[in-house]
């Protein structure tokens, strides 16, 4: 990360909510090949959450604590804080002499933007504004929100705007959260109804609906130069598994999470 930060652009996505189990179904069926085709192997990678819900993990990821592999450790990590004694940071690990990772990245010149989708991004209140307010730039309307069918589409197109213009020197450092697969997602499902709610196929067509848009989002980040991108869920969800629905809970759906990392080359 030493000869990536400082060279690299760098797109971090969180899509929230999303469960593992569907995510990697939706990939080995071929259901979501414009994310399939930039994941090592075809297949996400499965990992841990830091966080059973949104502000948590968020809170988390950016002190530099990405999803832990799902496999005995310790991970050495892309990123992280000065911090005496820790067991994850090694030598390709950028170290910052900063809180968080949003700052670390500021303080070696980079414009940090923020595009947010659920709750705790809307700005709307203190709680809503910790986490936009760790950025330079932050952007939230009702359109990038849980309740918009169209939400991912709004979110991608202030991106290409932000992307536009940013002098092309500058080195950007994009944050986007997306709302999509976070309940209500009911509309995402041809034929679906408010009254029979959200389930595991709800969240399945919210991922393909994401599918279907998230190109423009990696054509735009790749305009200017290289980018390393890494695109993963803060947490998933229960849709009725023993008897839970929903998140902030210890159960193995909410803690189990997709993750991948990955270089965009520049367009050319």
């Amino acid at each position: 990360m030493n000869e990536v930060v400082g060279s690299h652009d760098l797109l971090m996505v969180t899509l929230d909510t999303l469960r593992y189990d569907v995510a990697q179904e939706l990939a080995a069926e071929g259901r979501i090949p414009n994310l399939a085709r930039h994941l090592p192997g075809g297949a996400w990678e499965r990992r841990h959450a830091p966080g059973s819900f949104t502000y948590a993990s968020h809170q988390a990821m950016f002190a530099g604590f990405l999803p832990t592999p799902a496999t005995p450790g310790p991970h050495p990590r892309l990123f992280a804080a000065v911090f005496a004694g820790s067991e994850t940071t090694a030598d390709g690990t950028f170290v910052y002499d900063t809180p968080d990772l949003v700052s670390g990245l500021a303080a070696v010149g980079y414009r940090t933007v923020c595009v947010g989708g659920v709750g705790f991004f809307n700005k709307q209140g203190p709680l809503g504004s910790v986490l936009p307010g760790l950025f330079q730039e932050s952007h939230w309307e009702p359109e990038f929100g849980v309740p918009s069918p169209t939400s991912f589409e709004a979110q991608v197109t202030r991106a290409e705007e932000i992307v536009a213009g940013l002098p092309r020197e500058r080195r950007l450092f994009l944050f986007v959260n997306v709302a999509a697969l976070h309940q209500p997602n009911w509309f995402h499902l041809p034929g679906a109804t408010r009254e029979a709610g959200d389930t595991r196929v709800t969240h399945a067509a919210a991922l393909e609906y994401v599918d279907r848009h998230i190109g423009r989002l990696f054509d735009a980040v790749r305009s200017r130069r290289r980018c390393l991108a890494i695109v993963c869920s803060d947490h998933g969800t229960a849709y009725g598994e023993d008897g839970h629905t929903g998140h902030r809970i210890g159960h193995d759906v909410v803690w189990t999470v997709p993750y991948a990392h990955f270089f965009l080359d520049e367009a050319r």
